[in-house]
């Protein structure tokens, strides 16, 4: 299994960034990688999300959400085709940091017979940038 995950310290409670979290709607303004997402966080629930690497076609996916803790932490976890083959599990993750501070953790494990060419390809991509 392989990791690939970011943090940064933001100047807001977990309250507020936990409701940009949620704002899915404006993901691709913050997030170059998410073109598009919808759906509901309940647990067990599928979501909507379009993905698309730069200079790369677009990829829709339906991940499953399977952790949800109110302005702690989101989990979903999806797969390309047939489970084994590429699965991600996506997270964010807020931790109360100092006064009216949240250090946000974003990253995603991935797993399965395609996840060593399929992360060249994103950290080759993420590096151009």
């Amino acid at each position: 299994m392989t990791n690939l995950e970011t943090e940064i310290i933001i100047n807001a409670s977990p309250k507020s960034v936990w409701k940009v979290l949620m704002d899915f709607e404006n993901y691709p303004n913050w997030n170059p990688f998410i073109k598009s997402m919808s759906g509901s966080t309940t647990i067990n629930q599928l979501i909507n999300v379009e993905l698309q690497l730069k200079g790369k076609k677009a990829m829709k996916i339906q991940p499953k959400v399977i952790k949800n803790r109110n302005e702690k932490e989101l989990v979903w976890r999806g797969h390309l085709f047939v489970e084994g083959l590429f699965d991600g599990e996506h997270y964010f993750q807020i931790e109360k940091h100092g006064e009216n501070q949240s250090k946000f953790i974003h990253g995603e494990r991935f797993s399965g017979l395609l996840s060593v060419p399929i992360l060249k390809i994103i950290k080759k991509n993420k590096q151009a940038k």
